[in-house]
């Protein structure tokens, strides 16, 4: 997580399209969009990143969307199982909740919780350095859901008087917040930056120079997990405005070298939200070679526009 300083690679893969398998014995959905995701793998290994859309989820005006960035040796087996499990249990707490934002949250911790646990449970999977950030938006009509662990980020994009303007929707939770950073070392947990990369705090174990994780929550990181690491994600609620013309999730390797306000400005021109995602990722890869010594980090998006485009130019 962050730019890492070290040699660069070519090695890229092109776009990926996301798909999400549910078990005959759960609740079932489909998943209707995913031109709507744009991934490209970034030249440290295999592409640790996921995503899902669902626009019909469990019943009619209820859309789902996820975003996923793994880490550590199994960080890809990790993400991709957040993303093809998460969903069912989510479903599954979220028919049995108050449809409130209570009963919404509750809904979501409940469902991370299984997740993480189910993770634990794993045979044959070692995670006690390998984990997943999660940003999850459940849209419920007018009503919008988010849910974030780790690092990987939400913005909507509004309509103002001076154009489109882009409202984070999340915070990106790393251990240098000092919120995060207290419970941490009340955990004996150790929040510290390398020489070399002082912008940057990692967690470490007490008696360890070990794993160095950039961010405060997760799934997985079994390691940390009494040193301060939670899978316990930040829940927060947003009521759609008539303003607000749409969504976008993001891993970090979009977020280091795009800010907000220039990847909404990307989404507000482009004319679908297949052309949105992939143009954001063409422009984070293009950002990227500001930082020759830097590996190009891997790249997802997921945009949704809350409305069709010739209602925003109206």
């Amino acid at each position: 997580m962050g730019i890492c300083i070290s040699a660069a690679s070519s090695q890229i893969r092109h776009e990926t399209k996301v798909t999400a398998i549910c078990a005959a014995n759960e609740l079932a959905f489909e998943e209707q969009r995913s031109d709507s995701v744009c991934s490209k793998q970034g030249n440290k290994g295999i592409n640790q990143d996921a995503a899902f859309v669902y626009q019909e989820y469990g019943e009619q005006g209820r859309a789902l969307f996820g975003v996923f960035d793994g880490h550590g040796t199994n960080g890809h087996t990790v993400s991709n199982m957040a993303k093809n499990r998460l969903p069912a249990l989510l479903l599954s707490a979220v028919s049995k909740a108050e449809t409130d934002f209570v009963g919404w949250k509750e809904a979501m911790v409940t469902a991370f919780k299984v997740m993480d646990k189910e993770i634990k449970l794993q045979e044959n999977l070692d995670c006690s350095f390998s984990g997943t950030t999660a940003v999850i938006i459940l849209k419920q009509g007018e009503d919008l859901v988010i849910a974030n662990l780790g690092d990987s980020r939400a913005v909507m994009g509004r309509v103002t008087e001076n154009g489109i303007e882009a409202v984070q929707l999340t915070t990106d939770l790393k251990p240098g917040l000092p919120d995060e950073a207290e419970r941490i070392r009340k955990c004996n947990g150790r929040v510290l930056a390398l020489q070399e990369e002082p912008h940057i705090q990692r967690v470490w174990l007490p008696k360890e120079d070990a794993p160095g994780l950039a961010m405060s929550r997760a799934f997985g990181d079994f390691a940390l997990k009494e040193h301060g690491i939670i899978a316990l994600p930040d829940v927060s609620y947003r009521r759609l405005a008539p303003d607000d013309h749409f969504i976008v999730l993001a891993t970090d390797g979009i977020w280091d070298v795009l800010s907000n306000d220039e990847v909404a400005s990307i989404v507000s021109k482009a004319e679908s939200e297949e052309a949105a995602a992939k143009a954001v990722v063409e422009a984070a890869t293009e950002a990227w070679k500001r930082y020759p010594a830097s590996k190009l980090d891997d790249r997802t998006v997921v945009c949704h526009f809350l409305q069709n485009k010739r209602q925003w130019e109206n």
